[in-house]
């Protein structure tokens, strides 16, 4: 998926002579809309799973996903491409599905470190595609990239179907094996408010991220010039990816370890710091060098974030609680490029490099405030009161 990322605003750009803020906030709108469409269906994804397994879903999404991504190679306007992105994002729940497939087979003190070793295989792709993407679109143009991306798709699929055995989950009690209705898997994330601002913060933690990934492409340019400049996109979009594959599983394992919720909270403000430099680089590699600071910060929140879910709800809800946790990301990834193409466009490409570091040394600050008050002061105050009884 991420070999055709690197160069979407690109794409736009042959469609027509566009004015730059045009392009900048297209950009963010085609690359925001599959989210918007991921948003509503995630939930509903994780609830047939949860109820009829993963495999067929996993299938269905390679299918869908292959086929409109290979239309995206014929779009000649941005009003196709715009149309296809919604589309593609009905299909867009691979990887979550995966991680609620893993995450139900796997014993609670354990899923930290698989649920890393899941994330290394999926940034393995997201490190190597913008670069084979950058490559590929440079010798051979656009629309061929996004029908080389189909075919890698459409293998997906076809590897889940012979090469997958789905296991019957076991449960460990009842609280496991009842069957819940969504008004009670909404209650049980309320009535948890560190379950809660964990869901919560993944969104803003998409915010952050992909605020500056439409028009990442356009930034390499203003710093580095057009020379091969879908293959230096693709090394910058690359270099986190680099940096979150060596952290991903480490980060996970340390969870399993210390508690998933305390490294959140590291992870969230080590993000922001490196975050903000990026609005002073002079040149690429400068700017690659905090891309692949970010990825080491940015590669654990996911594991820990999946392994903490996988640990606070019963087996039996599990998938629709990540589907809602993955509705959230989606909703971050709409908000994120929409907010990165109008700051862009309006104020310049460093301030999409403030207001995103902001964004995650805030969520830090919430995730600590809301996990000391419920894990110290919450147990401060029960042992206080069983002394005085």
């Amino acid at each position: 998926m991420t070999m055709i990322l690197p160069f979407i605003s690109l794409y736009i750009k042959t469609f027509g002579n566009f004015s730059d803020s045009y392009v900048q906030s297209w950009s963010g709108w085609i690359f925001g809309i599959t989210f918007v469409s991921a948003f509503i269906f995630s939930p509903i994804w994780g609830k047939i799973g949860d109820k009829f397994g993963r495999k067929k879903i996993l299938i269905t999404s390679g299918l869908g996903l292959g086929l409109s991504v290979l239309l995206m190679g014929f779009a000649t306007s941005v009003w196709q491409l715009f149309l296809l992105r919604l589309f593609m994002g009905v299909f867009t729940g691979f990887i979550p599905t995966s991680q609620a497939m893993i995450a139900t087979q796997t014993p609670k003190k354990i899923a930290g470190s698989v649920l890393g070793t899941l994330q290394t295989g999926s940034i393995t792709g997201a490190l190597a595609g913008p670069l084979l993407g950058g490559a590929i679109a440079d010798i051979f143009g656009y629309a061929t990239t996004f029908k080389w991306t189909s075919i890698a798709l459409f293998l997906s699929a076809i590897i889940v179907l012979f090469g997958i055995k789905e296991l019957k989950m076991r449960f460990s009690d009842d609280e496991e094996y009842q069957t819940y209705s969504s008004k009670q898997v909404l209650l049980h994330i309320v009535r948890q408010p560190v379950l809660l601002i964990v869901m919560l913060i993944s969104m803003l933690v998409q915010v952050a991220h992909f605020s500056i990934q439409p028009i990442l492409s356009l930034y390499v340019a203003e710093i580095h010039g057009t020379a091969s400049i879908a293959l230096f996109s693709g090394m910058a979009f690359s270099a986190a990816g680099l940096g979150n594959l060596l952290m991903a599983k480490q980060w996970g394992k340390i969870g399993d370890r210390i508690g998933y919720v305390k490294i959140m909270i590291i992870l969230l403000f080590m993000a922001g710091i490196v975050y903000f430099p990026g609005a002073f680089v002079t040149n690429i590699w400068q700017l690659i060098v905090l891309r692949f600071l970010l990825g080491i910060s940015i590669g654990g929140i996911i594991p820990v974030r999946i392994a903490y879910i996988r640990q606070e709800a019963p087996l039996s809800m599990q998938g629709e609680v990540l589907g809602y946790n993955t509705s959230l990301r989606f909703l971050g990834n709409v908000i994120g490029p929409a907010l990165g193409g109008m700051l862009a466009g309006f104020f310049g490409f460093s301030a999409v490099f403030f207001v995103t570091s902001g964004l995650l040394v805030i969520s830090g600050v919430i995730m600590l405030v809301t996990w000391y008050r419920h894990e110290y002061e919450g147990k401060f105050q029960h042992a206080f009161s069983s002394h005085r009884n």
